[in-house]
């Protein structure tokens, strides 16, 4: 299990139809609420699928 929080910036292996690989989570759990940094689109996604897709994360979110 990868430990990703709210606010982390993450790169996947496929392009967004937008062409940006770049997706901030917006929610955690057995489901993901991601949301796209070049459109805005937000999608969700199992947990399972993320980790299989993830690339790697970008950037931290702020420490809670």
């Amino acid at each position: 299990m990868i430990p990703l929080k709210i606010g982390d910036v993450v790169r996947l292996r496929k392009p967004h139809p937008c062409g940006s690989f770049d997706w901030k989570v917006m929610r955690t759990g057995m489901d993901f609420r991601i949301q796209c940094l070049g459109c805005q689109h937000q999608a969700w996604i199992p947990r399972v699928k993320l980790e299989r897709n993830l690339k790697e994360i970008v950037e931290q979110g702020p420490e809670n």
